[in-house]
């Protein structure tokens, strides 16, 4: 009997009444250092905004989890990503491998890992099977997978075209991932045909880059969740912001409906 036919998924751990708020720091690794500030560089200070109460699950990268995530004072829930590549050779198609092993995850205390699949790029299959072989592997040590379903490739149209992004939404399910974190198609009735297309799969808007004001994150947020995707897996806007912990209370309530002491 598996966990699905027990009524009980691994991702439960990361959501509350469906819905989930996840805060991202991957991205010294994935952008370089002007992702961050002089106190978001610091992960001490990421990990401690991550555990406050607000979150539901932290992402970071190995290096991060081995370092400055301790299974004894943090409470807020691990997820690991176990790939990743670099910005240098922005016109690349890309290409993102696995760096992190589960086992290595669950030694960190992760209860889920993650992976991105650059969808479109001419690299898709190599990404595909790895997923693959990374989602047998996490699901038989009872840990939840997440797939970033990121578009790429120089012949396709843009982004944030919503059949493409539901197409990705697709696939992620198919793959048999746990959850997918998305673009947003920046309306939820061009959205719902996304989360739609996720069918069970738990769907993540992935926060971007800063946005002008908390406002249009706390509109997004209601939207999204409207349509019925579980939530955010946002960084930036988040730990960079001028009160990190104020946008963390803002954006809880806009998910859950209550308000955080």
């Amino acid at each position: 009997m598996t966990h699905k036919d027990a009524g009980w998924n691994p991702i439960d751990k990361i959501l509350i009444d469906g819905k989930g708020l996840l805060l991202a720091y991957d991205h010294g690794f994935e952008y370089g250092p002007s992702s961050f500030d002089l106190r978001s560089v610091n992960p001490e200070n990421v990990v401690a905004l991550a555990n406050d109460g607000h979150f539901t699950g932290f992402i970071c990268q190995k290096g991060i989890a081995a370092k400055f995530y301790r299974q004894s004072d943090h409470t807020v829930p691990l997820i690991v990503k176990l790939n990743g590549k670099t910005s240098f050779r922005l016109h690349d198609e890309p290409l993102s491998l696995q760096n992190c092993t589960v086992e290595e995850a669950i030694s960190y205390g992760a209860v889920g890992v993650g992976y991105v699949i650059h969808v479109g790029s001419i690299h898709e299959p190599q990404m595909l099977a790895e997923f693959g072989k990374i989602e047998r592997e996490a699901h038989a040590h009872g840990l939840f997978v997440l797939a970033w379903m990121y578009v790429a490739g120089d012949d396709l149209v843009s982004p944030q075209e919503v059949d493409i992004l539901a197409y990705s939404a697709r696939i992620g399910m198919e793959l048999n991932a746990d959850g997918i974190i998305i673009k947003y198609t920046g309306a939820p009735d061009s959205f719902k045909w996304v989360v739609a297309n996720a069918a069970e799969c738990k769907v993540f808007v992935v926060g971007g880059p800063r946005t002008d004001t908390t406002y249009q994150l706390i509109d997004t947020a209601k939207d999204i969740t409207k349509v019925g995707a579980a939530g955010f897996a946002i960084g930036r806007n988040v730990f960079q912001a001028k009160e990190p912990g104020d946008v963390a209370r803002q954006l809880h309530k806009a998910l859950f409906g209550k308000k955080e002491e």
